[in-house]
């Protein structure tokens, strides 16, 4: 191979975030990052304790500059606390609460821990304006409904982290929040026009750009106004015009995991990074499922792409120039005391919130309804459990709950019910609703968006599954 062509290929693959299984560096990953590879993109099962967090990114510093990230969000998306549930409440909570200086606490506590741990990037906040109820991967990750209050929020969170030298990463542009598709599965349409547009989904971009925020993820989503049928990620309209030229960002563009179907399944893996960096993209993040093989074809893409003229050389030059500018803002690893975790359920604390009376508890009996979790979220443990160590938990399926079993089970007792996204759930809401009907002495937590609640019974809304959130109802159920 040429100099030349290690150079070109040292370009390619700087503009890759590749992940992979384990909590121990692989060969390959350190041996790609001595030749130029962006970074990595960590995820749960990376991730057993902060000192081996810590050990790994070392590792992962020894063989090169690379940008490490993760989804470390608070609330129900959380990556540091996979095994466990995170101890900040998520943005729904924040956004409940409504206080900025608050949302800038959780936010830098959170930076704090990641830059503990060796984490220079958190692709958080979430920026969706979620408009949309039934949303099926923003819900409880966004600060809520109103445009101005989720800028605020958003500018609040950007600052937090950055504050102890952890980049933010702004997602999901052009805005996530008015879909009712996971474009992990599919490509979700909003269809607005631009003057929406710009007074809802990009308003928390741009007060995120004039806030400083050293990157911006992309949306799988297509807009119509803007994109036509094309997935933004994909778009040049929407990331060189609309976010570069209209919005005035000249920071890292990252891209959401190319391994979703809604780009996979379109233009294919290798087809993707190429159309994204051409579009705009800086960053591609790569998603959990691609192997070493595949990061390699993804390079050699890349690499005939150039020459064959499908993607300028200037473009990967550009993209180079970014990361490197980055990189440099990141400077040495930050040696940041983490902050304690009294601010997350301090948190968690204000959000909750309480309808009716509750009684005090005898033996109480928790049915837990069972939610499927979403791609995004992961298999996160949820639930009330660790606070309330005597009673008798029981988690159940919606639609084959024995309702006469649990009734029967709970007389002379008390009955707490504890759902998540109960509005999403019909299965959930008729099992919610047969059990209060039986037991209006009931008590339901929900513990995702409160945007539906049974007819009576005592109800609380905690705005997030995270452990803080659960520990916030438990309080408020046994004050």
């Amino acid at each position: 191979m040429s100099q030349s062509d290690r150079g070109l290929r040292r370009l390619a693959a700087g503009t890759l975030l590749v992940a992979f299984q384990g909590t121990v560096a692989p060969e390959w990953v350190l041996r790609e990052l001595e030749q130029g590879l962006g970074g990595v993109t960590l995820f749960g099962f990376n991730v057993a304790d902060p000192g081996q967090v810590r050990d790994l990114t070392t590792a992962l510093r020894g063989a090169g500059e690379p940008v490490i990230s993760l989804d470390e969000e608070g609330g129900d998306v959380t990556r540091l606390a996979y095994h466990v549930g995170s101890p900040y409440p998520g943005n729904a909570a924040l956004g409940a609460v409504d206080d900025v200086e608050l949302t800038r606490r959780v936010y830098r506590a959170i930076g704090s821990e990641l830059a503990a741990c060796g984490i220079n990037l958190d692709m958080a906040p979430s920026a969706d304006v979620n408009t949309e109820a039934d949303n099926p991967v923003i819900g409880t990750r966004s600060f809520g409904a109103d445009a101005e209050l989720v800028s605020r929020h958003t500018v609040a969170a950007v600052q937090g982290l950055q504050s102890v030298n952890v980049a933010a990463c702004v997602k999901h542009f052009p805005g996530h929040g008015a879909t009712r598709v996971d474009s992990h599965l599919a490509i979700p349409v909003v269809d607005v026009d631009l003057d929406v547009l710009r007074e809802r989904e990009l308003a928390p971009f741009r007060a995120a750009v004039g806030a400083g925020a050293r990157s911006v993820m992309t949306a799988h989503v297509a807009v119509p106004a803007v994109t036509g049928e094309t997935p933004a990620t994909l778009s040049s309209a929407a990331l060189t015009g609309l976010l570069r030229g209209e919005l005035g960002y000249d920071g890292v563009v990252i891209t959401d995991a190319l391994d979703m179907q809604a780009i996979t399944r379109s233009v294919g893996l290798a087809g993707g990074a190429v159309l994204t960096l051409a579009a705009g993209a800086d960053l591609l993040c790569l998603g959990p499922l691609p192997t070493y093989d595949d990061v390699q074809a993804i390079i050699a893409e890349i690499v005939s792409a150039v020459g064959e003229g499908r993607l300028r050389l200037s473009r990967l030059e550009e993209a180079a120039a970014r990361v490197a500018a980055l990189r440099a803002w990141f400077g040495a690893p930050a040696t940041v005391a983490a902050e304690q975790n009294v601010v997350g359920l301090h948190a968690a604390r204000r959000a909750v919130r309480l309808t009716g009376a509750t009684e005090p508890l005898v033996e109480p009996l928790v049915v837990e309804v069972d939610t499927p979790p979403t791609i995004a979220v992961g298999d996160v443990p949820w639930g009330v459990g660790p606070w309330l160590p005597d009673a008798e938990i029981v988690r159940v399926k919606p639609a084959a709950a024995d309702i006469p079993g649990l009734l029967a089970k709970a007389v002379n007792r008390s009955l707490v019910v504890v759902v998540k996204d109960a509005h999403r759930h019909r299965a959930s809401q008729d099992l919610v609703s047969a059990l209060v009907a039986a037991r209006p002495d009931a008590t339901v937590i929900e513990m995702g968006l409160p945007v539906w609640r049974p007819e009576s019974a005592a109800y609380i809304a905690t705005y997030g599954a995270a452990r803080a959130n659960a520990q916030a109802a438990i309080e408020l159920l046994t004050a």
